[in-house]
């Protein structure tokens, strides 16, 4: 079995003990797996059509806020995150993303998906538009909440969940993952 197709299977594995714990996402389960089924270079971000990225949903000590960024390229406030770079273990790049991206030590990440969003990157300069097929996991703070703004962000901030969850203008997939964060209780 050559590396692209254990990152392929890593990335259904994954995708199928999701839907195992949450059968309500089988309509994203389903379309998740069907791009990463047709596409052995499905973490990789030279495929042009689009590819899986790993997002962090950045949760404070406290369980209170969440870290946002507020992304240069997209000029939107969202989750850290990026991409796979050909590493099929998304969780594990969540992980990396969320400590390249606040600079935050002591970091730990949940192994189960915590969210699935598919969501379309428009063209910039030679780059053309493509979909993230984007896997988010909840990733835990420690005490230390003293992050670090990078070359990929305007800024950093930590925000409360239950007012992104209430703020219409927040963006869609931040208010949604904020309701499952306080369903979770």
């Amino acid at each position: 079995m050559n590396s692209s197709t254990s990152v392929q299977l890593q990335v259904l594995a994954l995708l199928e003990r999701h839907l195992r714990r949450q059968p309500g996402d089988r309509d994203a389960v389903d379309l998740f797996s069907s791009f990463a089924a047709a596409h052995l270079d499905c973490c990789e971000r030279t495929l042009a059509v689009g590819h899986f990225t790993g997002s962090a949903w950045l949760v404070s000590a406290d369980g209170l806020r969440v870290l946002l960024t507020h992304h240069r390229k997209l000029d939107r406030w969202l989750q850290l995150g990026g991409h796979a770079d050909g590493d099929g273990d998304l969780a594990a790049v969540a992980l990396r993303e969320a400590q390249e991206e606040s600079g935050l030590g002591g970091l730990a990440v949940e192994e189960d998906v915590f969210d699935l969003d598919r969501h379309f990157i428009p063209e910039r300069g030679s780059e053309p538009g493509h979909w993230h097929y984007d896997v988010r996991f909840v990733v835990r703070a420690s005490d230390d909440e003293q992050f670090v703004v990078n070359e990929e962000s305007h800024a950093l901030a930590w925000r409360r969940i239950d007012e992104i969850a209430a703020d219409p203008q927040a963006d869609e997939s931040l208010r949604r993952m904020a309701g499952k964060w306080l369903r979770r209780g």
